[in-house]
């Protein structure tokens, strides 16, 4: 397919893309650049867009990524949690992340593609079974290292969104592979932006 091609279909995808997915897309769109600021408004912003997402994966039968949009779900009440808690707290919002904290971020990738690819494989209509468990185990380790304002989230996410963007464009939901692209590259930033307040806050308790 030449580019012209390519860009033709698109275009028609775009014309035909639903009012949901407009949505999902907006709301992810303030999630990401609410996450980037360090806020916690990332989070109601980004159940909604959430539920929205759920919608359109299940009707285009990525099992895993919708099994991924439900564990964000609930890593978003309690990410939503931990970081109000912390805010009361008046704890240091964003680290590194310890040996242990990545040698499980680690292992939910590990353990998570192996089960999902298992699952989609075996008992699913899945026809991306590989690349739909891959994109969902390592956002579930991002995820979780999102919810415990750890730099790292930024790393994992990103693994995963790369991979995200020509599978969503294969399923014909180019609004959020444009999206998935977008967030690739806020994440790129986030991490920068993440690792200027952790230097700040060394400076201030020192």
């Amino acid at each position: 397919m030449s580019f012209q091609d390519w860009f033709k279909l698109f275009q028609e995808q775009i014309l035909n893309t639903s009012l949901v997915e407009w949505l999902a897309v907006g709301f992810g769109v303030a999630e990401v650049l609410l996450a980037k600021k360090n806020s916690i408004w990332l989070y109601p912003t980004g159940i909604i867009s959430i539920l929205l997402s759920m919608f359109l994966l299940l009707n285009v039968k990525l099992y895993a990524e919708t099994l991924l949009s439900i564990y964000y779900l609930v890593m978003s009440i309690y990410g939503w949690i931990i970081w109000k808690k912390r805010k009361l707290d008046g704890e240091s919002q964003v680290s590194w992340s310890g040996n242990n904290e990545l040698i499980i971020a680690v292992s939910i990738s590990i353990i998570g593609f192996v089960l999902l690819f298992l699952v989609l494989r075996h008992y699913t209509d899945s026809d991306v079974p590989l690349f739909d468990a891959f994109v969902s185990s390592t956002a579930w380790a991002g995820m979780w290292l999102l919810a415990k304002r750890k730099i790292e989230n930024w790393i994992f996410l990103n693994v995963s969104n790369i991979v995200a963007i020509p599978l969503l464009f294969h399923k014909k939901l180019p609004l959020m592979a444009c999206l998935t692209t977008f967030l690739f590259i806020v994440a790129i930033f986030g991490f920068f932006e993440w690792k200027k307040i952790i230097n700040k806050n060394k400076l201030s308790i020192a």
